[in-house]
């Protein structure tokens, strides 16, 4: 995702760094379009790299190189980059927000801790750039510099293809776990493919997780597991072909934030339907690119009966989701007041 948009700034003609956790360095060698700088984390037993890294190598880099840049973008306010990147640069530096919650480790309290005395002493004259409203709802309520514009996250075109011609067929793409609520999405479409009309349709669940001999099971015991594809994991090359030839794709989750599968799916013209949990489900309602909602298989037969006209509204809107649209937002945000 992150590596996406410093591809959007990247083909804008500006010279990119992306400075990422060493923790997940790929295991192969692979080849980039602009420098990526990998800096270990520490203390990861107490500051999990997946949750919020804590890399001292970072501040070192950032005050030896500070001259460099001329612009830094740091994701959320509760990070420790962020903080650096705060101190060190401040006038070249925005946040970019995702967080519309607080986080709930430890019952909350570091989150806490951090947005009402960190963020409020370090970052009141900071530039904060939400993600969704949620995110600037949310963040409002720390900081006084949040832009009224919302930046999304934004998808590198050129590695996705789109298309009208569908088939009948829906789409999830997710990990098989509790959080993702599968089994609701399961039960829906079966009631949906029990109406006389929509019999042939299928379900292709690209994903793994722990779940998946549950979800199986459950595809028995609802008789449809003839009309549903365990696709397993999917490489992104093959699972673009899979999204464009849908006629949607299906999203139930108990708690996400900015979900990328949305503009991904968008992109590749195909209409998403999903519950209002997605931070980025307003963006679903308010530009007709599927439905968003409490679903249930009425809507899955008005995306089915209707798909055409959802179809051309994310192909028309598949440019605002461009990875150089949001890097362009993004550098406008530098020039507001």
């Amino acid at each position: 995702m992150i590596y996406n948009l410093g591809c959007g700034f990247h083909d804008l003609g500006h010279e990119v760094t992306l400075v990422a956790a060493a923790e997940y360095k790929p295991v192969e060698p692979e080849e980039y379009a602009f420098d990526v700088v990998y800096i270990p984390s520490v203390y990861k037993k107490i500051l999990p790299p997946s949750v919020l890294p804590f890399q001292p190598g970072l501040w070192r880099y950032l005050k030896k190189n500070r001259q460099q840049f001329d612009r830094v973008i740091s994701s959320e306010v509760f990070s420790f980059p962020s903080l650096f990147s705060t101190m060190l640069v401040p006038e070249k530096t925005i946040i970019w927000q995702e967080l519309a919650i607080h986080n709930r480790k430890m019952k909350g309290v570091p989150s806490y801790t951090w947005y009402n005395f960190i963020a409020r002493f370090f970052f009141r004259k900071m530039q904060v750039v939400p993600r969704s409203e949620n995110a600037q709802r949310f963040i409002r309520r720390y900081l006084p510099r949040v832009a009224d514009t919302v930046v999304e996250h934004g998808i590198h075109l050129q590695k996705f293809n789109f298309s009208r011609e569908k088939n009948r067929q829906f789409i999830v793409v997710s990990q098989l776990i509790l959080r993702k609520n599968i089994e609701s999405i399961l039960a829906k479409f079966s009631r949906f493919v029990a109406m006389p009309a929509y019999t042939d349709f299928r379900l292709i669940i690209a994903g793994r997780g722990a779940l998946e001999n549950e979800l199986r099971q459950q595809a028995v015991h609802l008789g449809i597991i003839n009309k549903v594809e365990f696709a397993g994991f999917t490489p992104h090359s093959k699972l673009n072909g899979m999204i464009a030839a849908s006629m949607a794709l299906l999203i139930d989750t108990r708690q996400d934030n900015n979900m990328v599968s949305i503009p991904e799916s968008v992109v590749s013209g195909t209409p998403v339907v999903t519950n209002m949990v997605p931070t980025n489900a307003p963006v679903i309602k308010n530009n007709k690119l599927g439905i968003a909602k409490q679903w249930d298989e009425q809507d899955l037969k008005e995306i089915a009966d209707n798909n055409a006209v959802y179809v051309d509204n994310c192909i028309a809107y598949r440019q605002e989701l461009s990875a150089t649209t949001i890097a362009a937002q993004l550098l406008a945000c530098f020039k507001s007041p």
